[in-house]
């Protein structure tokens, strides 16, 4: 499947965006993960939201972070996709154009991530590289990923 991919500054999203990209996230980290963690952490109102719909589904986002801002490096943050979706190619498509992006908006430089030590694998496909130890974050294994240029 092919989703129709919206990328906004936090200022730029209307409300039903932010309110299905805020929903997203807390189906998936919050509920599914069984997560208790304060999502909005200050950090979206910086950044641009990459949204992928089919109709008005939202079918996966994640935010593209500048810069200084989580890490020295540019980053690819709260990337997520909706299980009804899972298995359509959305989480490819959802990082393949957030690389791209980052790029475009930042500068080609490289991308670190924190990811899911689970997904290590998926993110290697893209380039990233497992940098640093395994860490606990709000209960799940993490590990830092970087992607160079």
């Amino acid at each position: 499947m092919n989703f129709s991919a919206v990328c906004k500054h936090f200022t730029e999203l209307t409300l039903q965006e932010l309110y299905a990209l805020l929903r997203l996230r807390s189906e998936v980290f919050v509920v599914e993960q069984n997560c208790v963690f304060l999502d909005m952490d200050n950090k979206d109102q910086e950044c641009h939201h990459l949204l992928l719909w089919d109709g008005n589904n939202l079918v996966a986002c994640a935010r593209l972070v500048p810069p200084g801002i989580s890490y020295t490096e540019m980053s690819i943050g709260r990337i997520v996709s909706s299980p009804a979706y899972r298995g359509t190619g959305s989480g490819q498509q959802l990082v393949a154009a957030a690389i791209e992006l980052c790029y475009e908006l930042f500068g080609k430089a490289n991308i670190q991530i924190g990811a899911q030590l689970y997904l290590e694998k998926f993110y290697g496909s893209f380039g990233f590289e497992r940098i640093g130890e395994v860490y606990d974050e709000d209960g799940i294994d993490h590990i830092h990923m970087l992607k160079h240029t």
